[in-house]
């Protein structure tokens, strides 16, 4: 497995600088949290820190097996924390409240997250030459003691589920990365297959222990995003042995879709709610009057959003050169819809807003595999509208930024409940579910449209001092108008740490090259739930 990236070059200091604010933000939750697996955090990330170098000095190799997006570095450092920390926040947040259930639930997610991290540093120094010895020593050391630290703070049923996590991680792995060459960076793969396989271990163990109450049927509606995932990665199969352009193929995916939809999606639902699940969507979508009207504002946003997708491709056909590419004003007019979706929902029915934004993203994925696929007739189409809003990160074969957009976004959403109750959401902790909403919505889009368009003093790397410091201050501006329209929330005089998460996680943002549609909600989610 080897980076396809360019020749052996030492460390720029947009990667120091990105290194020092994830080991900063590390820190910041080992002082606060500081207990053992605080402390594994610590070892994970020193670890991470110098495999993450030997990676990024691998020479290129374009026979691999598996490559990865071209970028200035692999990112293995920011994404290798993500579950840790957000676990271990998670695990303090839920002992605060005495709900030993989600406390352990917590350490199972830091355990998960630890363990992929591991195991992809080990694939990392397994293949750089010359054998890095003291990297190797190093992660041996980390590693060693993370595994001490587990064996001695989980049972035996925790050990068993990290394992199987870590066994459907390695899958995913070598599935996905094979037939989706140049779609993610290694930091990316740890990130986003770590995740959907921590969901799909969940779901299948609930489905094997399902009892007759199961509780609220919101929490299971992402049984429809992972069945979306396991039909692209069947048709994946299926279509290297057929042409999926004809008409036929366009009849046989579609009906493929009904018979999979219809007879696993649904009766898995069903098996896991008690109750029909269309009918249950019907009667939740309908059942008050405020639900009436975000639906319906949702719907005009929605489509003034599809006629600026049509208005800039009727503008690149009418246009004399076919390399038209929107602008980042223009790609940003999409964060901006999405702020003035989510804030509506989160302020009036966030359940509505969880359920309409899973919605959306199957809906999103079952688009995208038309388009890949190029199923008629609308795959063709597909391909012209969203062409026009790529950036420099989806030089693959899929198109994700609306898809990590949208899944970025809904983040905070995807918090178990337990862990954001309003008795323990005091101070910072308030501004949890806007936390998506301040970091890309707001800080991300203003940082980029100012930036390019106002910035002179530049970081290393592309992005600006400017646009970065119009971020800080249109977050903390948001987060005061958050405080005027929300009456719920009460930072409790917490004004500091606010500011200063909010300024990390925008510096953050000014040194990353991975999606920061991802990584910069779940971090300042972190630092809010710390």
């Amino acid at each position: 497995m080897t980076q396809d990236s360019a020749p052996p070059t030492p460390l720029s200091g947009s990667v120091l600088a990105e290194a020092a604010v994830v080991v900063a933000v590390v820190l910041r939750i080992h002082a606060t949290v500081w207990d053992r697996y605080s402390w594994c955090a610590v070892a994970l990330a020193v670890q991470a820190f110098y495999v993450q170098y030997k990676w990024d000095r691998l020479p290129q190799q374009r026979s691999a097996v598996f490559q990865f997006r071209l970028s200035t570095n692999s990112g293995l450092l920011p994404a290798s924390m993500v579950m840790p920390l957000l676990g271990l926040v998670m695990k303090e947040r839920c002992q605060a409240v005495g709900n030993p259930h989600f406390e352990r639930f917590g350490i199972v997610v830091a355990a998960t997250g630890m363990s992929s991290a591991l195991f992809s540093s080990i694939l990392a120094l397994g293949i750089a030459r010359p054998v890095p010895t003291n990297t190797c020593v190093i992660s041996g050391l980390a590693g060693g003691g993370i595994i001490y630290i587990m064996k001695h703070t989980l049972s035996v049923g925790e050990v068993i589920e990290v394992l199987e996590v870590l066994l459907i991680f390695v899958y995913l792995n070598m599935i996905l990365l094979y037939l989706l060459p140049h779609c993610f960076t290694p930091g990316e793969a740890v990130l986003v297959l770590g995740s959907t396989r921590f969901v799909l271990n969940q779901l299948i163990k609930r489905s094997l222990t399902v009892v007759e109450s199961q509780g609220d049927p919101v929490d299971f509606l992402v049984v429809v995003v992972v069945g979306m995932v396991l039909m692209g990665i069947f048709f994946s199969t299926l279509f290297v042995f057929m042409n999926s352009g004809t008409w036929a193929s366009s009849i046989f995916f579609h009906l493929m879709t009904c018979v999979l939809g219809l007879g696993v999606v649904l009766p898995w639902l069903h098996r896991l709610i008690h109750r029909n699940p269309l009918l249950w969507l019907l009667q939740f979508l309908f059942q008050t009057d405020t639900r009436i009207y975000l639906l319906a504002y949702w719907s005009l946003l929605a489509t003034l959003a599809c006629l600026v997708m049509l208005y800039q491709n009727a503008k690149q056909s009418s246009s004399e050169t076919k390399k038209h590419r929107a602008r980042t004003i223009t790609r940003k007019y999409f964060h901006f819809t999405v702020v003035a979706t989510y804030i509506p929902g989160i302020i009036f029915d966030r359940p509505l807003l969880y359920v309409a934004a899973t919605i959306c993203l199957a809906v999103f994925i079952f688009l995208e595999h038309v388009r890949y696929f190029r199923i008629k007739p609308l795959g063709h189409t597909l391909q012209s509208l969203l062409s026009l809003f790529l950036d420099e990160r989806d030089n693959g074969p899929l198109i994700l930024t609306h898809i990590y957009l949208l899944l970025g976004m809904s983040l905070p959403c995807l918090v178990p409940r337990p862990c954001t109750q309003k008795s323990n959401m005091g101070g910072a902790r308030a501004l949890v579910p806007y936390a998506a909403v301040l970091a890309v919505g707001v800080g991300d889009t203003v940082a980029s449209v100012l930036g390019s368009t106002m910035g002179e003093i530049r970081w290393p790397g592309k992005k600006t001092f400017e646009g970065t410091m119009m971020s800080v201050f249109s977050q903390i501006i948001s987060v005061v108008l958050i405080l005027i329209f929300d009456s719920e929330v009460d930072l409790n005089y917490s004004y500091a740490w606010i500011l200063g998460s909010i300024s990390t996680v925008s510096l953050l943002e000014a040194y990353t090259t991975q999606i920061d549609n991802l990584l910069l909600p779940v971090y300042l989610l972190i630092l809010l739930m710390a």
